[in-house]
């Protein structure tokens, strides 16, 4: 193979030290936040069992990376997604052996990955592939990267939950229990909804290059994120009570579940597809102005 002219082999060795960049800064800040979350939790082995973890999500994504590269293919990206996040849960019940508060989180995040890695492996299933991963899965740097950053936002989104249940402070639920769940189902019912009614207003034929703007989808444009973001605050309230010092650093979790979905790959690639395919139709227009882009609010009579 013939090395590539210059003007090519510069964008492809600033692309390369771009995602060696993020790889090694996604293992720093997950090797931060766990040591915060591990100063008061059970230790294994003589480390912190949240540092641990935190390692296991590292592992098991560049595991997956290699076959996923030669094959270059992204179909299983979310189950492994989903799976890092049972693995990560078993490991902090196995090793720290949690009270009644640990049992429940371990619990609220499990049910949560299993219906939502279910969902996605089951969707790209059908559709064959993830256009999000057209380019990417065919640069070894930005591949890795892309599992990286998978490891990154398991081990984040579950770091307040996993210090709980690894904390050496055990204290009966509670009042911020009663909320937390409560709060954490509504959710994760905003969020089953929305899925459920996307997927069968995309299996309808007569709607295809439609947008829907029906039931949640009538309330806003993105409602299964807004019930992400809900729920991932239900959790993080079950944990609160049994967090100190250092440990408050792992209330990034729902901050970094809202600035993900909202800054990042969640909402605006979307919206930006969205504008691509829609931007000139009336109807979209119209819908766009009168449905907030995420918190849900009723639809106007005029609407």
């Amino acid at each position: 193979m013939f090395p590539p002219e210059e003007s090519e082999a510069e964008p492809m060795q600033e692309s390369t030290h771009k995602s060696l960049f993020v790889v090694i800064a996604s293992v720093l800040v997950a090797a931060a936040v766990a040591w915060a979350g591990g100063v008061g939790s059970v230790e294994a082995v003589g480390y912190p069992v949240p540092l641990l973890c935190a390692a296991v999500a590292f592992l098991l994504n560049w595991l997956a990376f290699w076959p996923a590269y030669a094959a270059r293919t992204e179909r299983y990206y979310d189950l492994v997604g989903s799976l890092t996040y049972l693995t990560l849960i078993a490991c902090g019940v196995l090793l720290a052996e949690p009270d009644a508060r640990g049992w429940l989180l371990a619990g609220m995040a499990a049910v949560w990955a299993l219906r939502l890695g279910s969902f996605l492996f089951l969707r790209i299933h059908r559709a064959g592939s993830d256009r999000r991963f057209d380019e990417v899965k065919q640069d070894f740097g930005q591949f890795l990267m892309a599992w990286t950053l998978q490891a990154l936002w398991v081990f984040l989104t579950l770091c307040c939950a996993l210090t709980a249940i690894t904390s050496v402070d055990a204290r009966p639920l509670d009042a911020w229990a009663v909320v937390g769940v409560m709060i954490w189902g509504i959710g994760f019912g905003i969020e089953i909804v929305a899925d459920r009614q996307k997927s069968g207003f995309r299996k309808d034929p007569t709607n295809a290059d439609r947008f829907i703007s029906t039931g949640l989808w009538a309330w806003s444009r993105h409602p299964n994120y807004c019930g992400e973001i809900v729920l991932w605050v239900g959790v993080t309230l079950v944990a609160i009570p049994v967090l100190s010092g250092w440990q408050y650093v792992t209330l990034v979790s729902p901050l970094f579940v809202y600035l993900l979905l909202t800054r990042g790959s969640g909402i605006p690639p979307l919206e930006k597809r969205a504008e691509e395919k829609w931007g000139d139709d009336p109807e979209y227009r119209a819908y766009v102005e009168r449905t907030p882009i995420l918190w849900l609010r009723p639809p106007s009579a005029e609407s």
